[in-house]
């Protein structure tokens, strides 16, 4: 894998204040989604952004815990941006997003059974026969346990990563939500992770509602979200780390101050 350093998943919203504090961002998180079907705008947006830092395309809708298979059409044009781009590595979630057909609508969690990581390592297999560059898998938050699990979730990540080669993306304010809503303990996660496959690290700031913290991408990084940093950083090496901030977006200059602490972890 390339050391890239740390960026920032691109919106649209800050494109101008981007390019002004350019030297601040060592690459660019995009979601791949958006280009797939790209019109003349987004392709020259797209030929922008390339031409001006390394890309790393994140994926939201390849689905890969259905248990009815990828659908072909999407992979294809997933396979098409990824080849394109060329990228050190490119991620999906560990989750799926459609059953029976029927689009979701949002990131579900997988019952962590021996069941389900088949489904997950044969989805896997499809995509890697498609596309050469190195796919890092996501944890994601969820609002409920789903009933039957032979394993932990780290155990289940472990499982998938170890048979599929694949790296992986650990979203630590992802970890640190589900830590609250479902009162588990970090440390005994981290030891179950085959943390010498982590490539990449997400972190924000949520917002709680009605007892509950939400991942909302919403506002500042949290000092334990921090300490979680520092803490996984210390334990392995991480190629990229990548600020994901999708609502309540500030000027880029308050963007740029949680870049450089981050730049100051990762080099500690």
């Amino acid at each position: 894998m390339s050391k890239l350093g740390v960026g920032i998943g691109y919106r649209e919203e800050f494109r101008s204040e981007l390019f002004l504090h350019r030297d601040e961002v060592d690459f660019l998180e995009i979601i791949g989604d958006r280009y797939l079907r790209a019109n003349h705008y987004l392709q020259q947006e797209l030929d922008l952004l390339n031409a001006s830092f390394p890309l790393v395309p994140h994926f939201i809708n390849l689905s890969l815990g259905s248990a009815e298979g990828i659908d072909s059409d999407y992979l294809n044009r997933v396979a098409k941006l990824v080849n394109q781009l060329n990228p050190p590595w490119w991620s999906e979630h560990l989750s799926f997003t459609q059953a029976g057909g029927i689009d979701i609508g949002h990131l579900s969690p997988l019952p962590h059974t021996k069941e389900a990581a088949d489904v997950v390592c044969r989805n896997i297999a499809q995509v890697q026969s498609q596309i050469d560059a190195p796919l890092i898998l996501e944890n994601i938050t969820y609002m409920v346990n789903i009933p039957g699990g032979e394993m932990s979730e780290a155990q289940f990540i472990y499982e998938i990563c170890d048979r599929t080669n694949c790296g992986l993306l650990l979203d630590i304010t992802n970890l640190h939500i589900n830590s609250i809503n479902h009162s588990y303990n970090i440390a005994e996660f981290l030891a179950q992770l085959p943390l010498e496959r982590i490539v990449q690290l997400h972190f924000v700031g949520g917002h709680w509602h009605n007892d509950i913290l939400i991942d909302s991408h919403s506002t500042v990084t949290p000092d334990a979200v921090w300490e979680l940093m520092q803490e996984v950083t210390s334990l392995t090496e991480v190629d990229g780390v990548v600020l994901e901030r999708d609502e309540n977006i500030p000027p880029f200059i308050e963007l740029a101050k949680e870049l450089h602490k981050a730049k100051t972890i990762l080099n500690s």
